[in-house]
């Protein structure tokens, strides 16, 4: 199968970069959800955050480990973390 992307795209993945700039987003996701959060107590906020950010963070991290190759270990580690983190999210919004 021919190559369709440029040698420098491809790095750009297989070296996890673009998963590191897609998790930087993540994080000033959550920053600046925080900073624009009622008047909730700033725990609660944080709280609710992580739940809502942590499983799509951790989804991230463990595709960035497969890309990386960093070995099984990594990759199931942060698929189960993703797990409860999920439930704990759907368990707050009572879904």
């Amino acid at each position: 199968m021919p190559e369709v992307l440029p040698s420098s795209i491809t790095q750009f993945f297989l070296s996890g970069l673009a998963i590191d700039v897609a998790l930087g987003v993540i994080a000033l996701e959550f920053l600046v959800l925080l900073a624009l959060g009622k008047s909730e107590k700033i725990r609660s906020r944080v709280v609710t955050l992580i739940l809502a950010l942590g499983p799509g963070a951790c989804l991230m991290l463990a595709l960035r480990a497969a890309l990386t190759q960093a070995g099984i270990f990594w990759v199931a580690l942060f698929l189960l973390l993703s797990l409860p983190l999920h439930l704990a999210d759907l368990a707050r919004r009572k879904i």
